[in-house]
């Protein structure tokens, strides 16, 4: 059943165009980020026009209530069969914008296509607001390609730059931001659906599946199984969680590049694959504890997910997991790039396993309040703004 929009009739309807190289039914968190904001501004009554990459054949989808859909060519990218990228686009943007003007562009992806809206909407005087959704400048270390770093970042500075506002999910990324020269950051916390992600989808039957008893420690990875997630350092960790729960399992949820390698040379493991909705909580809540060991995120949607379904977290310690685990109560922290601290953390939570449970009920009870809805009345405030020629409040409003 839909949602009935609850817009404030104070406000002004819009029209947002929304330039994504990344949407469902890709898996990964900038889709799922993008298309639940599109949800929570199409409830707000506003009108979306999403432009996106070109998915499968027989694309593009029928138009739904106030969701208008453009799908343009791509390319799949060397590596990631997964995900794609978008081809330039100025023309055919000028050309759909002159017939239908939105209110403002918001680009989530920084790729040719998003190069092709900011372009396009220059040109035509349209507001331009842009996100932060991806550290390439760090991803360049892990494909040998270090020398990129420098260079990547000052073209990200440059697009973000040429707009009105950069969203970004925590005030510790908008300050590195801000000291690497972006000029306009503003801060959009993420929620979690706490009725998906509940420790109540907690499955026995999944449990037996992966081989682990009730008092099986079952350790658990979700995202990507690429290089830039530092891998090995999970596998580290677990290989520490052995050593003081011998029958401890590790489930990898998810797919990428390292797919073979990984199963070629750890045969042991649960690999479960890509998994959504109902099936991916369910992963999550029949886990027992999370390790999250990347050093790349600008956030980490996972981490909340994983707190939601009663898990507690190890972690580095910045993007989500600074802000919203707590050391000692629900989860533990290492400090930031400290592979030693990060394994012997998690080894000292797998000593006890009761303790550990009591642990993964603070997780869900800490996460309780983070409500997706505030956030999106927070991401209309700052389209409003923008929209309206308005400066964008630096704190929520």
């Amino acid at each position: 059943m839909a949602t009935q929009p609850h817009i404030d009739t104070l406000h002004r309807r819009l029209r947002i165009g929304i330039i994504t190289e990344t949407y469902p039914p890709e898996i990964n968190g900038v889709a799922l980020t993008i298309a639940r904001w599109i949800d929570g501004l199409r409830q707000r009554g506003h009108i979306v026009q999403l432009i996106r990459v070109r998915q499968s054949r027989g694309d593009p989808s029928p138009p739904v209530d106030a969701l208008e859909i453009l799908p343009l060519p791509g390319f799949r990218i060397p590596g990631y069969s997964q995900l794609q990228g978008g081809w330039p686009a100025t023309r055919t943007l000028l050309t759909h914008w002159r017939r239908n003007r939105p209110d403002l562009i918001h680009i989530a992806t920084e790729g040719p296509l998003g190069y092709s809206a900011l372009r396009a909407a220059q040109r035509l005087a349209i507001p331009i607001s842009t996100s932060f959704h991806t550290h390439f400048q760090s991803y360049s270390r892990h494909y040998h390609l270090g020398w990129l770093a420098k260079p990547i970042m000052g073209y990200l500075r440059h697009f973000h730059n040429r707009g009105v506002q950069t969203l970004v999910p925590t005030a510790e990324l908008a300050a590195q931001l801000q000291a690497s020269g972006f000029l306009h950051t503003q801060v959009l916390a993420r929620g979690v659906n706490t009725r998906l992600f509940s420790p109540e989808r907690r499955s026995s039957e999944l449990r037996a599946a992966w081989g682990a008893r009730p008092d099986t420690l079952v350790a658990l990875y979700v995202g990507r199984l690429a290089a830039e997630k530092n891998l090995k350092l999970a596998i580290s960790a677990f290989q520490a969680i052995e050593r003081v729960q011998p029958n401890a399992r590790l489930a990898l949820v998810g797919d990428g590049p390292l797919m073979s390698d990984l199963r070629a040379g750890h045969p042991g493991f649960i690999y479960c694959g890509m998994r959504q909705g109902e099936d991916l909580a369910t992963h999550y809540a029949s886990a027992d504890l999370f390790l999250f060991p990347s050093l790349t995120e600008t956030f980490g949607n996972v981490t909340l997910e994983a707190l939601a379904s009663g898990l507690p977290v190890v972690a580095f310690d910045y993007a989500a997991a600074h802000t919203h685990v707590e050391p000692g109560y629900t989860g533990q922290l290492a400090p930031f790039g400290d592979a030693r601290a990060f394994i012997a953390a998690a080894a000292a939570l797998a000593k006890d396993f009761p303790a550990l449970q009591g642990m993964g009920q603070a997780a869900r009870q800490a996460v309780r309040q983070l409500d997706n809805e505030q956030v999106y009345d927070r991401l209309e405030t700052l389209f409003l703004n923008v929209a309206n020629g308005e400066s964008p409040c630096p704190i929520p409003c």
